[in-house]
């Protein structure tokens, strides 16, 4: 199992106490828009790729999903979901994303919040959820913004006195590594055009649904630095939908 952050006791402290991480999918402030993209989930087998605190999976099992299964590499994430989990029809499994190989047609929706830029070969992913992914199934995810990932420092350009000026982009066009920190850690992201994105999920079999650059909703912009999120793009949202006839039926 590859080492991670959020399984660094001091990193998933600070991961813990923040709002989102508190409050849940209300204080995410791309949620208003990424639940907008779900498919009706009722009788639905669903994987979540990244599941984190299980949020998604859990509303995905109080919309009716048949089964939910929730993937993440930290064990820590993980034993954070199953404490917070109650219903029987999630099963959370400890594995990289990257390793995910499920049977043909096995689940009609998988989503990924926020996960995929951690993804050396978004390509290899692509492929394998097509495969698991049952004939007219969904593919919704989130994930930081090229915009906001392209430099790889992922700080505002400030002035003297410490003021924003501007957000910097730059590098945009050479993909791959980048070193951020973030909470004080230092992390390993994956930086790709907004091009590869659409177009690996073209390449893997998949149409574009819907392509969103969320902003904040207004009952989160009393939070410190969320109206700045309103002067740059923070996260792309995709649905995209494998083409009808693949997959296995429903057993």
């Amino acid at each position: 199992m590859p080492e991670n952050p959020y399984d660094n006791p001091r990193f998933f402290a600070r991961y813990r106490a923040m709002p989102r991480s508190v409050g849940g999918l209300q204080a995410a402030g791309e949620w208003h828009a990424l639940r907008r993209l779900l498919p009706d989930l009722r009788d639905k087998r669903v994987l979540d790729l990244g599941c984190g605190f299980g949020w998604h999976c859990r509303y995905a099992a109080e919309q009716g999903a048949r089964r939910v299964v929730g993937v993440d590499v930290s064990e820590r994430m993980l034993a954070e979901a199953r404490a917070k989990t109650t219903t029987p029809l999630i099963e959370y499994v400890q594995r990289p994303i990257e390793e995910i190989d499920y049977p043909e047609g096995a689940f009609d929706v998988v989503l990924s919040s926020l996960a995929l830029h951690y993804v050396a070969s978004f390509e290899d992913v692509c492929r394998r959820v097509a495969r698991c992914l049952a004939g007219g199934g969904d593919f919704v995810f989130s994930v930081e913004h090229p915009v906001f990932t392209a430099r790889g420092d992922q700080e505002w350009h400030r002035d003297a006195e410490g003021n924003i000026l501007h957000w910097p982009v730059d590098r945009y066009f050479q993909e791959g590594l980048r070193e951020a920190v973030f909470l004080g850690e230092r992390m390993t992201k994956y930086h790709r055009t907004l091009t590869t994105y659409v177009d690996t999920l073209l390449a893997a079999g998949f149409s574009l649904h819907r392509l969103v650059e969320p902003q904040p909703p207004e009952h989160l912009m009393d939070q410190p630095g969320m109206r700045d999120e309103l002067r740059r793009p923070l996260m792309l949202l995709i649905a995209a939908r494998r083409a009808a006839g693949h997959g296995a039926a429903h057993p």
